[in-house]
């Protein structure tokens, strides 16, 4: 099914929108597989709903056929254009990527609040953030491949979780995108394929250079003016930039057409099957290796309890003035209904954002409970939450204690 037919409405209504633009928090790179690798998938196939910011929030996801648990499978997730849905998305193969992948990926196509991505208060991050933590816990993933695409409004919200989540995403692709979403912080590393028409008259072409420079200079890229064509040739030029930092490319591939995902060459129609943008966007995913560099701290242990669980806290990123990190919980030898994680911070770090887990701080000191959907733990299962902090310097790695709740 085309995405372009799919499409109807979206060049008026995205131009009205434009402005509800809103701001995100920040983020940098980890790595390994998911506690999902190994259990029984706890997730199948379909269209789901997830509690998230207060609000219930639908998505469809795509698990491979014949699933593999011992498998760790690339994550991707597919964002819709403004009125668009996550299941012309899923109805479209994930813009081309279901095919593509031949059940070598997880596919999620979240669906956005009034059919776009605003993300007013981060509430499209937060989803984001939770639905990557409930399918790492329920399925077996290779968290050094996760990725992110769209096109319009959901190139934008691709854009903005480079920008907020660096230390989760891979690498994106934009198709014919802006910073319609937010960029916060936007100054870390990020693979990135930018993808736009030469005369797309909802976004200009100036609003993809724009959002794409931002990543030339984080990857530390030679500045250029690359190659675009000309009017009425049909056809596309594919620019990889030199000097960039090993393992994080930035990629920009300019057409001759106007606002499509789906341009051909040679053509003014489109057709899904005969497009080469999924094909250029698997092609720039797949190249990729995992992080280049290791955890910037090694992880410290709770000692091997005779209680309930153990909490390993590690730093998976570090940047001025902030930081992120990763918990990961293990039930002892019996099950558990619910867990409770403590530690103190020695060097006034704080946390400003935090994802699988419910905070309570009390100075320095931190306690975070399970949410709802990974409180309950089998014997020696794991389950992890996330968060982003400040820090004004020295950053050590606290010491935590678990307990059961």
């Amino acid at each position: 099914m085309s995405i372009r037919r799919l499409a109807g409405g979206v060049v008026a209504a995205l131009l009205v929108s434009a402005a509800a633009v809103a701001g995100l928090t920040a983020a940098p790179a980890g790595a390994a597989v998911t506690a999902g690798c190994g259990q029984a998938p706890t997730l199948t196939s379909g269209t789901r709903t997830i509690s998230s910011g207060g609000q219930n929030r639908t998505y469809i996801l795509r698990v491979p056929d014949n699933y593999d648990r011992n498998q760790p499978y690339k994550l991707i997730f597919a964002f819709h254009w403004l009125n668009g849905t996550a299941g012309n998305v899923s109805g479209a193969g994930y813009y081309g990527l279901q095919g593509l992948s031949n059940n070598s990926a997880i596919l999620v196509a979240p669906q956005g609040i009034d059919n776009g991505w605003a993300n007013s208060g981060n509430r499209d991050l937060t989803l984001v953030d939770n639905l990557t933590a409930l399918i790492e816990n329920g399925l077996c993933v290779d968290t050094t491949q996760v990725f992110a695409l769209g096109w319009s409004y959901g190139g934008s919200m691709s854009y903005a979780v480079a920008c907020a989540r660096p230390a989760v995403f891979r690498a994106v692709a934009v198709i014919s995108g802006a910073n319609l979403s937010g960029c916060s912080p936007g100054n870390q590393p990020v693979a990135y394929l930018g993808i736009h028409g030469t005369h797309d008259s909802v976004l200009n072409i100036a609003q993809g250079r724009s959002i794409r420079d931002t990543f030339v200079r984080n990857n530390g890229c030679t500045a250029q003016s690359p190659p675009e064509p000309a009017r009425g040739s049909l056809t596309h030029i594919v620019t990889t930039y030199a000097g960039c930092r090993s393992g994080y490319p930035v990629a920009w591939a300019a057409f001759d057409g106007d606002h499509t995902p789906e341009p051909v060459d040679g053509s003014t129609s489109t057709s899904g099957a005969r497009t080469w943008v999924g094909g250029e966007i698997w092609k720039f995913f797949t190249q990729l290796p995992g992080p280049t560099t290791p955890p910037t701290t090694p992880p410290t242990t709770t000692p091997p309890p005779t209680g309930a669980c153990t909490a390993v806290y590690r730093i998976t990123g570090q940047w001025q003035g902030g930081f992120q990190a990763e918990v990961t919980v293990t039930a002892g030898a019996a099950p558990l209904s619910g867990w409770r994680v403590g530690w103190t911070f020695a060097n006034g770090q704080t946390i400003t954002q935090i994802w699988g887990g419910r905070n309570t701080a009390g100075g320095s000191t931190q306690t975070v409970a399970n949410e709802s959907w990974n409180g309950t733990l089998a014997a020696s299962a794991s389950t992890t939450f996330g968060f982003l902090g400040t820090s004004t310097g020295t950053n050590s790695v606290p010491a935590t204690t678990c307990t059961s709740a």
